[in-house]
């Protein structure tokens, strides 16, 4: 996937611990951004489908599990 450069306001002390650690800034960026817009994602996802699985479960608990009479566990 191609790259675009950015520009971010990082705390100075922090930007210079950072370094001396040998952190690779782009790549926590990345995984960071990367988590937090799955956890949105899923987020929004669940609150879009509340309704559906809140019929769903209440309708599983009026009649079961399809299927549930033939399993063997």
């Amino acid at each position: 996937m191609p790259k675009k450069a950015v520009n971010l306001s990082v705390d100075a002390d922090l930007l210079a611990k950072a370094k001396a650690e040998h952190v690779n800034l782009s790549s926590l960026l990345e995984a960071a951004l990367s988590k937090s817009v799955r956890e949105r994602e899923e987020a929004r996802w669940r609150e879009e489908n509340k309704a559906a699985i809140e019929a769903y479960n209440r309708f599983t608990e009026e009649n079961g599990i399809f299927g549930e009479d033939f399993r063997s566990f």
